[in-house]
């Protein structure tokens, strides 16, 4: 009897680890498409595009050297005047991508991202607060250096 309640509750645990583990793939990759998304609107010239992965909210915290912006629309502002042109642009990757998944609605993203432009090469780190609301995945609070 022991032995068949051990093994019940083995399988009742592997089962549920499996569930959780395709959860976590699952919001992984949905993550990761908001983040891809973001990419092609970036290369493309297209800022509003690229915010479209961001939480449309006075809420919303972007966070750069000694400077915290608060608001989605603050943020697109930052955007539109430090990235003026297509040059100052540049082509956007990320790279090195952990995607953490907190709850079945929250996950964490830790990355790189880099800028090839004419004449130099950004780079740097980010740490990624993505939460899950009605119209998909969304990005409350981004830290990046």
């Amino acid at each position: 009897m022991v032995k068949l309640l051990f093994l019940f509750s083995f399988v009742l645990l592997s089962s549920t680890n499996i569930a959780a583990q395709s959860r976590d793939a699952k919001i992984s990759a949905e993550v990761q498409s908001v983040m891809n998304a973001q990419v092609l609107a970036w290369n493309a010239g297209d800022i509003e595009g690229f915010m479209r992965g961001y939480w449309k909210s006075e809420e919303m915290k972007f966070v750069s050297g000694d400077n915290v912006s608060r608001g989605w629309q603050a943020a697109l502002d930052r955007y539109k005047k430090n990235y003026d042109s297509k040059a100052k642009m540049g082509v956007l990757t990320f790279s090195g991508l952990e995607v953490n998944v907190i709850t079945k609605d929250s996950a964490v993203v830790l990355g790189s991202w880099a800028l090839a432009r004419e004449k130099d090469n950004p780079k740097g780190k980010f740490t990624l607060i993505f939460r899950k609301f009605k119209d998909g995945w969304k990005i409350v609070h981004d830290h990046t250096s």
